[in-house]
């Protein structure tokens, strides 16, 4: 067995997520603008059971080999006129751009899988939820995200 102390991080934690943004290579200046946005995970993916007659106590597990950029999601606000841009770019695969706070920018390919208006409301500015599907693919060949550190 063997115990790790905690080290002190390196790097620096973006103190406010003021101003995160996304960006579409195919339209950078779509008429959307963020309020929340939660920039794409990373998945190792479920555990691939490894269980054997020969196991005494305990299942075992292993890993998957490979991982998956989760979806971003972002509620924004938008001009009714969208619609015109977002049935352009809709399930079109394309670089996509989440530009940090910090200055810093992950790129990865992928699309936008959807664009729902929220409920609108008397006395509150209408929202949008839209979420981006990465999928590290383009013209049949594997991308994989590019982070780049602000400068």
């Amino acid at each position: 067995m063997t115990t790790t102390a905690r080290s002190a991080p390196v790097g620096a934690k973006i103190d406010d997520g003021f101003s995160t943004l996304f960006a579409f290579a195919a339209d950078p200046d779509i008429a959307l603008w963020e309020k929340n946005v939660k920039p794409p995970g990373i998945d190792g993916g479920d555990p691939i059971d490894i269980t054997t007659m020969h196991n005494t106590d305990w299942r075992t597990f292993a890993p998957p080999q490979l991982k998956t950029l989760t979806p971003m999601n972002v509620t924004c606000a938008y001009d009714p006129a969208v619609y015109d841009q977002i049935a352009a770019i809709l399930a079109t695969v394309g670089w996509i751009t989440c530009h940090f706070a910090d200055g810093s920018t992950l790129d990865f390919v992928g699309y936008l899988k959807s664009f729902e208006p929220n409920d609108i409301s008397e006395g509150e500015q209408p929202t949008a939820s839209v979420v981006i599907q990465p999928t590290n693919i383009l013209a049949g060949v594997e991308e994989e995200p590019v982070y780049t550190a602000a400068v």
